[in-house]
Parts: structure tokens; C-alpha cells; sequence
């Protein structure tokens, strides 16, 4: 079957080796704290940024290895790809998904599907790591019991941008948004109900998490185009896990 976009074999090949040369940690020490034992007690810092929104700073940063190692085996079943939007317009983000649905688009509009639209397989189901770090950062907002059916991870590099938009193809919008920052810092554009209305402009680093729910549930947000940087891991790319509870 033919792709209209993934991964190229040499581009998989070298994430396949990145991944490869991760350090394993010792799950005994304590910088291996799971996400559910964070949530109550001490923690990283926290932002607020109005009510139902909340940054973590660094939440998910220990736990790196893991994410980064589950994630290679999300992108071999299913590749990034570059999605098209209603318009017609490459986004400059790929993209691809795991869990129960995936959320893509193309020219027929945005939506979320079981199967992954290239191969025609279900996506990959969603690694526990994942679904521990949603959860965990979930309730650290005030947010319990949320159990996301979606991630939908985005692969940024230099130049790539998201543009102000509102999430709003799932169901239920009293569940959040959880979304994780990895890589090379970031710039997230948090604004109102009204595309008008003034934004936020908050860098994000490695391991930063934002829980955004309630009254902020459809709060416009998006990312500047990246900037140039290196990160030890990542080397030149930002990696954004984003959880939905979409059915």
C-alpha cells in the first residue's frame, strides 16, 4: 500500500538508534518515582494559568527513558506522517497516534478514526507509561479518574509551528487536555474562548506538562514556529504527547 507520508527509512533508523542508547534506570531509585506516587505530597512546581489550567514543571522528565522507549515502538507500527488539512495545506507538525482512536485529517475534514488510515490497521494501543503520566498529571490538575482513549503525538522540528485552535472533535468536554513536552523548548500559545482574545506565550522545556480543563477546556492554544536547539535525548526535535478522551 502506498503512504503519502512517514518516516523515511534512514529517519527511522536513526530514531530506532537514538532510542537504542538510552540509559536504563533502575526503577528501585528514587529517580524513578512513578506518576501515580507524584501526585500527592510533594512535587514539581506548578503554574497557574487561570482557572481549570495548570503547568507542571518537569513532571514527566523522569520517567524520559521509558516515554521515549515506548514511543519507538508506537512510531513502527504506525510512522509520522505530514496530515493535510480540510484546505489542502502539508501541515508542517507530523503526526502519528495510539490508543483505541487516532485523531486525523485530511481533505474530507477532522476527525477521529479506529484505524490508522494508512495502513488500514487499528493504532497502536496506548503504552502504560502513557496512560500513567495522563492519569497522574490529571488528578496533580484536579482532574481524577480521567482515563484518555487518545494520544496523538506530534513530531516538531525547526521551523515547524501549530496554529491557534481550539480542541473540540471529542464528545465530552468535561474530561482535560494533558499535554507533554519533550525535546528542545517550545513556545505554547494559551488564549481564550474567542480566537481574538489575547494570548499567553509560555516556554515550555523538556518534561513540562499542561493540564487544561473545566472552564478552560476550549481555550484557543497552539506553538510558535520552533526554534533552533539542541537537546541531549531529542537532538533537534520536540516530541508532544497529547491525551484526549475523544468517545
Amino acid at each position: 500500500m502506498r503512504r503519502s507520508c512517514s518516516y523515511s527509512e534512514v529517519e527511522s533508523g536513526l530514531w530506532y538508534a537514538f532510542v537504542a542508547k538510552l540509559p536504563m534506570r533502575n526503577r528501585n531509585s528514587p529517580t524513578s518515582t512513578k506518576f501515580s506516587e507524584r501526585v500527592t505530597g510533594d512535587g514539581p512546581p506548578e503554574d497557574a494559568l487561570g482557572p481549570g489550567a495548570i503547568i507542571l514543571r518537569g513532571f514527566a522528565a523522569s520517567e524520559e527513558t521509558e516515554l521515549l522507549s515506548a514511543l519507538q515502538h508506537v512510531a513502527a507500527r504506525a510512522p509520522f506522517r505530514h496530515m493535510v488539512t480540510p484546505g489542502g495545506f502539508r501541515m508542517s507538525v507530523a503526526m502519528t497516534n495510539c490508543g483505541s482512536l487516532g485523531w486525523v485529517t485530511d481533505r474530507t475534514g477532522y476527525r477521529y478514526a479506529a484505524a490508522d488510515p494508512e495502513s488500514g490497521l487499528p493504532w497502536p494501543p496506548m503504552p502504560e507509561s502513557f496512560l500513567r503520566l495522563a492519569t497522574g498529571a490529571a488528578a496533580r490538575g484536579g482532574f481524577n479518574g480521567y482515563v484518555p482513549d487518545v494520544c496523538l503525538v506530534n513530531r516538531y522540528e525547526p521551523g515547524a509551528k501549530l496554529s491557534l485552535h481550539q480542541d473540540k472533535d471529542e464528545q465530552d468536554f468535561t474530561q482535560p487536555i494533558v499535554s507533554v513536552s519533550l525535546g528542545i523548548p517550545a513556545v505554547f500559545l494559551f488564549g481564550g474562548l474567542s480566537r481574538a482574545d489575547n494570548t499567553q506565550r509560555i516556554r515550555l522545556e523538556h518534561g513540562d506538562v499542561i493540564v487544561w480543563g473545566g472552564p478552560a477546556r476550549l481555550r484557543y492554544h497552539g506553538i510558535l514556529p520552533l526554534k533552533e536547539g539542541h537537546h541531549p535525548l531529542m537532538g533537534r526535535r520536540r516530541i508532544n504527547l497529547t491525551f484526549r478522551k475523544a468517545a
